[in-house]
């Protein structure tokens, strides 16, 4: 990245640049000969050769032409990419580039809204990721929109806000699983329930509550006495005063799908979440689940009001130590224990913490965690060692009936291995130049003694996916696409 005396702008560029130069060079680009620090590549759709400083944060593209090497600015970027995957595909896109683009404003909003960051180094943690996914060509995408619609819950803007309060009818609530806890942020007139809103997504839905509005069948009851702020997953907030997380709908692409909590994943949640919390019942490693516990919304606009309930980290968190999210530690953070951390210990911990329990929940439960960054919460203790690990969000929870065991598996590699070890290896790897990471995963994975870990010890190529190609193409977000990527783990490499 560029150092902090930077221009705004090329601050900008070098954020949004990095997961798109990622995203290209790993699904598209094909390595050639190089000058050491500046690895070149040649597109195969439009035969230009590409060249970059770095390798697990690309920066400084530039191409060749007739006159030579020349730099890229973000805009040049998003031209050359629609540019080569239109001859490579044969397709075009048009809404994939906008995405870009509003991505880039996105940051460049971030960067100029941000105040000091948070005391709270959880919440730092959370509200740290100015990249956000380091391979998706848009990472930073809020729809297109104002940034003044946004900005106000944007978690990386270091957020906080009241959660608008409503009452629905009670001949119309619709709710499954265990709800009370909705009930204490509030109090509704007779005759109504407590439903919690987003107030983006109020502003949002505003046409389809109109109607609701004018009959009486939800009434606004104002907000929150206590402010709430939002996690890195944009929708989803956590209410310090009651200790509970929030999930609610959004009707914002983010990343590859509207965040719209939709009926079909809502109707799951009950079978889903059981199945997770018996598969962390007897804490292996001492990791939790964060349970979500039920869903509560209105009949009349089920997917638009719904919201989640989600188990708080209080009675999961082992005493003493504090909760940081993984893809806060990759991106880094001021305070951050990678900073001071000998790379060894610190590795070895993370390992016992996170990869038993994702592999006795596969083996034994037939349980396939989203055990990506975003998704894992490692607790450390006072010398910042990982002393638990907490997964979370039941929705991007599949179970081994539903998908079968090989595709099953594919997932929990792709979101445990290649998004999650891999990206937190190569973070500490550049702290500490020349630490290898890849003995200690080894013996991780092969002291489980599940059949697949170990094959994966000898496999040549772990799944990456293609969340470039899949954009671009316009296949479903949920429509995971996967190439073979090599695998550190493997013996030899």
């Amino acid at each position: 990245m560029p150092r902090p005396d930077s221009d705004d702008a090329a601050r900008a560029d070098a954020y949004a640049a990095a997961p798109l130069l990622n995203c290209l060079l790993r699904e598209v680009a094909e390595p050639r000969p190089g000058t050491p620090g500046r690895p070149e590549y040649r597109l195969p759709g439009t035969d230009r050769l590409l060249r970059v400083r770095g390798t697990r944060r690309p920066a400084g593209p530039e191409i060749r032409d007739t006159g030579g090497w020349h730099r890229l600015d973000h805009a040049g970027l998003v031209k050359l990419v629609a540019e080569e995957l239109g001859a490579l595909t044969g397709l075009a896109n048009h809404e994939l580039p906008a995405e870009m683009a509003d991505s880039r404003a996105v940051v460049a909003a971030l960067l100029a809204a941000r105040t000091a960051a948070p005391a709270d180094p959880y919440r730092r943690s959370e509200q740290s990721l100015l990249t956000g996914h380091p391979f998706h060509p848009a990472p930073k995408a809020r729809g297109g929109g104002p940034a003044a619609a946004w900005l106000p819950y944007a978690p990386e803007a270091y957020a906080a806000f009241p959660v608008a309060l409503l009452g629905v009818r009670e001949d119309t609530v619709v709710e499954d699983g265990d709800t009370s806890a909705l009930d204490a942020l509030g109090a509704a007139p007779p005759g109504y329930r407590l439903l919690p809103a987003h107030p983006w997504q109020l502003e949002l839905a505003a046409p389809v509550l109109a109607d609701a509005f004018a009959d009486g069948r939800l009434v606004r009851l104002g907000t929150t006495a206590r402010d709430s702020w939002p996690t890195a997953a944009v929708r989803t907030v956590y209410t310090p005063a009651h200790d509970l997380f929030l999930k609610f709908s959004l009707d914002v692409r983010i990343t590859n799908d509207i965040r719209r909590l939709w009926r079909h994943d809502l109707l799951r949640l009950r079978r889903v979440d059981d199945a997770a919390t018996a598969a962390f019942a007897a804490r292996p490693a001492g990791a939790a689940w964060l349970g979500d516990r039920g869903h509560r919304t209105a009949g009349f606009a089920y997917e638009e009001l719904a919201v989640v309930v989600r188990d708080g980290l209080g009675g999961h968190l082992r005493p003493g130590t504090t909760p940081l999210l993984a893809a806060g530690l990759v991106e880094g953070f001021p305070g951050s224990p990678l900073e001071r951390a000998d790379p060894a210990t610190w590795w070895e911990a993370y390992l016992a913490r996170v990869v038993p329990p994702a592999l006795t929940a596969f083996a034994d439960h037939g349980v396939v965690l989203e055990a990506h960054l975003q998704n894992t919460l490692v607790a450390v203790d006072a010398s910042g060692l990982p002393a638990q690990a907490l997964f979370r969000d039941a929705e991007g929870v599949k179970l081994l009936p539903e998908v079968g065991r090989e595709a099953g598996w594919e997932r929990l590699v792709y979101t445990l291995v290649v998004n999650n070890l891999v990206e937190v290896a190569g973070a500490l790897a550049e702290h500490r130049p020349g630490f290898d990471p890849w003995p200690a995963a080894r013996r991780a994975l092969a002291g489980h003694g599940l059949p697949e870990a170990a094959a994966l010890l000898t496999a040549p190529t772990l799944p990456g996916k293609t969340n470039l190609l899949l954009r671009w193409t316009g296949a479903d977000g949920a429509d995971a696409r996967y190439l073979p990527l090599p695998n550190p783990l493997a013996e030899g490499t």
